[in-house]
Order: C-alpha cells, then sequence, then structure tokens
C-alpha cells in the first residue's frame, strides 16, 4: 500500500493558480499568443459563463501539444448496461419515505472492472439538461483504467473514497487521493483513475448547477471548519504519446466514447482557477457546543453547493470527524429529527456515534425529505444513562452526510440491491418508552 504522497500540490481553495512542467511554456503578458513557447496550442477550459460577476467567474487556460478537439465522432457506450442515470422521473427511478439502509456494497468479483465501468446510481434528482439537481453514486472497481480517459458533461463530482486510494491522472497533473481524503474534479475535466492498493470503494455526489465552495462562517470568524490553505491543487505534468485512446464522455447521464490518436493528458503548462483539489478530512477544524445542547451538524458543512435561496443548499458535504464532548446535562448523540432535506449518509471507518449496530463502513443509509430518524435503541440507552464528563467522541472514525434540499429518487439498483438492510427500522423499535405523568 503506498502510503507517502507521490506527488507535489498548490495549496489554496479558489486560487488563480499557474503551473508549468516545462520552464518558459506559459506565455507572458496575453493568453493566445500567434504562436505559444515550445509550439504548444491554447486551449481555455471555461466552469462558467463569460459574463457571470467577475468574482465567480471560473475558467482555465491550458497550453498543450494536441487541441482537445482532435477526435473522432462520438459514439454510444454500452447503451442500456452501464448503471449511471442522468434524469430522475417515474421512468428510471421511484420515490420512498422509508427510512433505507445498505450494508457495505460489494466490489466485483471480474477483476476487469475499471472506474467508468463500476459507477452506480443510487438516486437524485432533476435533469443533467436542465443543469438542475444533483445524484449520488457508488463506485466499485478492480482494475486500473488503460488507456482510456474520463470526462463528466453533466457536473462536478465531490469523490470520497472509502476503500482504497485511488492514483488520478488529470489534465491538470497527477492527484493521489487517499480514504479519508476527498477529491473534487469540476464539469469537463478529463482524468483517469488507476488503483495502487487494489480493489476500490467509495462514494459520489455530483452537482448539475454550480460548483463546490467553502461555507460561509459568520459569527465563527475567519478561522474554522475546512481552511483554504489545507485544499491542494495538482501541479502541470504531461505526456507525448501516439497511441489510441477512448474518450468517455458522460453527457445527458448517457456514456458516449471517442478514439483519439494521443494522449487526453499533454498539457504542458496552465493557468487559471478552474482546476481540480482534493482535501485531507483529518485537517478539519471542528467546532461545537461548550456549554449545553446539540449544535446543528450544519457546523460540520466542509463545502457546500449554493441554491438561489439564500442559506439553502443544492447540496452539502458534511463530516462528523474525531472531537471533544463536553456539553452538560445533554442528550449527546445526533437528536430525533424530520428534516426538510434529504440527508444521505457513508461511513468511510470507525462505528458511526448515533448507530451502534449495522452501519458500517462502506455501506450508506438514506433519510428522505421529514422522514423521522435519529439514533438507534443501543445509542439512546447509553446516551441516556451514562456519566456526562467531557470525552472524545469518533476516534478512529468517519461519518459523512451529502444533504441537499432536493427530495430523491432512488434507482431500481439501489432499490433492489442486494445489500439493502430491510430491518433497518428495528433499530428504533425497542427505544424506551421512559414517560410518566407523576414523575418530572
Amino acid at each position: 500500500m503506498l502510503t507517502e504522497e507521490p506527488y507535489k500540490y498548490q495549496s489554496g481553495f479558489g486560487n488563480h493558480f499557474s503551473s508549468e512542467a516545462l520552464e518558459g511554456a506559459l506565455p507572458k503578458d496575453q493568453n493566445t499568443p500567434q504562436r505559444c513557447p515550445y509550439g504548444l496550442y491554447a486551449e481555455q477550459l471555461s466552469g462558467t459563463a463569460f459574463t457571470v460577476s467577475r468574482s465567480q467567474n471560473q475558467r482555465t487556460w491550458f497550453y498543450r501539444i494536441h487541441p482537445s478537439v482532435m477526435h473522432r465522432p462520438f459514439q454510444l457506450y454500452r447503451k442500456g448496461e452501464h448503471g449511471i442515470v442522468g434524469t430522475f422521473d417515474a421512468r428510471t427511478t421511484e420515490p420512498t419515505p422509508t427510512q433505507i439502509r445498505w450494508l457495505p456494497f460489494e466490489v466485483p468479483d471480474s477483476a476487469n472492472v475499471d472506474f467508468v465501468d463500476g459507477l452506480h446510481t443510487i438516486g437524485g434528482a432533476g435533469d443533467t439538461a436542465l443543469k438542475n439537481g444533483i445524484a449520488i453514486h457508488i463506485y466499485t472497481a478492480t482494475a486500473s483504467m488503460h488507456q482510456r480517459t474520463f470526462c463528466n458533461s453533466d457536473g462536478d463530482i465531490l469523490i470520497v473514497p472509502q476503500q482504497g486510494s485511488l492514483d488520478i491522472t488529470t489534465e491538470f497533473g497527477p492527484i493521489f487521493v487517499a480514504p479519508n481524503e476527498i477529491v473534487v474534479i469540476q464539469r469537463g475535466i478529463r482524468f483517469s483513475v488507476a488503483l495502487p492498493d487494489g480493489p476500490v470503494r467509495g462514494y459520489i455526489l455530483e452537482v448539475f448547477d454550480g460548483h463546490f465552495e467553502l461555507p460561509d462562517l459568520g459569527p465563527i470568524g475567519a478561522n474554522g471548519l475546512a481552511n483554504p490553505r489545507d485544499f491542494q491543487t495538482p501541479t502541470a505534468k504531461y505526456e507525448h504519446t501516439n497511441d489510441q485512446w477512448e474518450v468517455i464522455n458522460k453527457y445527458q447521464g448517457e456514456l458516449f466514447v471517442a478514439i483519439q490518436d494521443h494522449s487526453p493528458y499533454d498539457v504542458v503548462a496552465w493557468h487559471g482557477n478552474y482546476a481540480p483539489y482534493k482535501y485531507d478530512l483529518a485537517c478539519f477544524a471542528a467546532v461545537n457546543s461548550v456549554s449545553f445542547d446539540h449544535v446543528d451538524p450544519s457546523v460540520f458543512t466542509t463545502l457546500t453547493c449554493k441554491s438561489a435561496h439564500p442559506g439553502t443548499a443544492v447540496a452539502d458535504f458534511v463530516i462528523f470527524p474525531p472531537r471533544f464532548e463536553v456539553q452538560m446535562h445533554t442528550f449527546r448523540p445526533p437528536y430525533f429529527h424530520r428534516n426538510c432535506m434529504s440527508e444521505f449518509m457513508g461511513l468511510i471507518q470507525g462505528e458511526y456515534e448515533g448507530k451502534k449496530k449495522g452501519f458500517l463502513p462502506g455501506g450508506a443509509s438514506l433519510h428522505s425529505m421529514m422522514t423521522p430518524h435519529g439514533p438507534d435503541a443501543a445509542t439512546v440507552e447509553h446516551a441516556v444513562s451514562r456519566e456526562l464528563n467531557p470525552c472524545r467522541v469518533a476516534d478512529g472514525t468517519q461519518a459523512f452526510m451529502f444533504e441537499s434540499m432536493f427530495q430523491l429518487r432512488l434507482t431500481k439498483w439501489a432499490v433492489e440491491n442486494s445489500q439493502r438492510d430491510y430491518d433497518y427500522y428495528q433499530a428504533w423499535q425497542d427505544i424506551p418508552i421512559t414517560f410518566s405523568p407523576d414523575q418530572k
């Protein structure tokens, strides 16, 4: 298992970065000179419309050996066979208000399933063609991508590795991502995934509109939660080959493939603020109550994709990191809740503080909009009888949540999955009823 970080990065969130693999490859004083240094071609990748406000504008200039347009026409790839859904309607998905839990998703038995072929959509809302909504996917893979690159035209993806590291080659340079780290790869960026540790499993949150950003801190102040300096963006590294590659493009929820006769990773230099990045969840500076009561889980928001409604997210990425618990006279586990948001949870490692049994690393749960949820019976019994001393919580554990303003619909793959736990409702049936009208 590869434990040391093999690559160098640039630090910061939303910065205008510059990187060159050959000294002097970036043109001076302009973006599109008549002839670029080293005989390269200039190509812009736009992540926002040209005319959005300057503070929101995102784009990058590549200086590459081949323009990316040099490929043959796209053809459908495995139509009707792949596991991806991009439109969430009655034809493709079904709704349910039932609390759902899945045991760890199975890794394929075949040794030839790569990241693309191992993608399966759990559920989502909206329509990729309208750039409105989200999708949640599971990936499992047993093989590295060979001579093929993946590009998502439908939205930005946030990848959460659970089992096995990902060695990701992008047009911007390589990124190495291990469990307890995340990586965000924006719409339109080409990448390939290699598996240095063998078979992998993990979770993906996809947003069809907007981009992930750091949450506003409000009264917290200038520091805390996920700090900008801890985000890492790759540095330029290029390949110059004339071998055949497959370009697999996810477009409106379908997969298409085109052939080209050169490596897609021939970017010698680049500059801009539209670039992939990774983040180590261990860097999160948690904030919580230091007196009494359970603060809302929004204080653990790591990244957010904002909607047009202030304070309401298209999607939030929330983590529940190791920390101290010190609240007195307080029911400390996550409280019982009915939420106007949808909550999908996954577990990277350890035991989640709100569930003593059944919620396992590599599994997941979904609590739909206004569906009741909360700690299981064993957690409740412990919480109401324990001595409330300051203590550590969640050491050796990392749970997370994808929270969204949308009502999610589930795919057939998710509803009928062999790992679905049909006894999940039993988690709450033995909660002790202690009410007595004669005793306060």
